[in-house]
C-alpha cells in the first residue's frame, strides 16, 4: 500500500519555534542594545538550541530582520474613505507616520542590515499588497488610479530614502508635496 505524505502543518511545530525565538528577540531588545543579543541568549530565552536558531536564520542579522519583517506586516487592511485619492492620501500619511518614527525607523534598517536582500524585496510585496486592496476598492467605483508602481517610484521611494538615507526633516509637509506631484501629474486628479 503506498503512503501518502502530506504537507507541511501549519502552525505546526515550526510556527511555534518561529514564534518563541521572534518573541524572544522582542523581550531581548526590550531590556538590551540589539549589539549585547547573543544567538545563545536568544536560544536560552525562547527554549531551544543555538543550532535551531543558526540552521533556521544562519546569523543573527538575518534572525533580526525576520522579526523587523514580521512586525511591518500591516495588522488591517488600508481604510476606505470613499476614494482613490483619499485612501492612498491616508494610507501613505499613516505610513510615513510609522515609519518616520524611531520605532520604525529602527524596524526599516533591521530588515535592511542582512545579506540577504529577500526580506527587503518581501517588503515591496507588503507595500505592493496594501495599494492592490485600494485599487481594487477604486476600480469597484470605476474611478480613475494611478499604477502601483508609479506610486512607489513617485512618493514612497523618495519618502523612504528621506527616512533611512537624510538627516532631513521629515513632515507630513513633504509627503504632502509628493502627493500633490504624483495627482498633479494625472489630470483625473487635479
Amino acid at each position: 500500500m503506498a503512503r501518502v505524505v502530506t504537507g507541511l502543518r501549519p502552525g505546526g511545530r515550526s510556527e511555534r519555534i518561529q514564534t518563541a525565538v521572534h518573541q524572544a528577540v522582542k523581550e531581548l531588545q526590550k531590556t538590551l542594545e540589539q549589539s549585547q543579543i547573543t544567538i545563545p541568549m536568544i536560544a536560552h530565552e525562547a527554549g531551544v538550541t543555538p543550532s535551531t536558531i543558526y540552521r533556521r536564520w544562519g546569523d543573527i542579522n538575518q534572525l533580526f530582520s525576520d522579526v523587523a519583517l514580521n512586525e511591518l506586516k500591516p495588522d488591517m487592511e488600508p481604510k476606505d474613505l470613499g476614494s482613490f485619492q483619499l485612501d492612498i492620501t491616508a494610507w501613505i500619511e499613516q505610513y510615513f507616520e510609522e515609519y518616520s518614527s524611531e520605532v520604525g525607523q529602527t524596524l526599516l534598517r533591521d530588515v535592511l542590515y542582512t545579506t540577504d536582500s529577500s526580506n527587503a524585496r518581501k517588503c515591496e510585496t507588503l507595500i505592493m499588497q496594501q495599494l492592490d486592496i485600494i485599487q481594487e476598492r477604486a476600480k469597484s467605483r470605476n474611478e480613475p488610479t494611478i499604477n502601483n508602481e508609479e506610486i512607489i517610484e513617485a512618493v514612497i521611494a523618495p519618502m523612504l530614502f528621506r527616512i533611512l538615507f537624510t538627516d532631513r526633516a521629515l513632515s507630513l509637509d513633504y509627503v504632502h508635496s509628493l502627493l500633490a506631484q504624483l495627482f498633479k501629474a494625472h489630470s483625473d486628479f487635479i
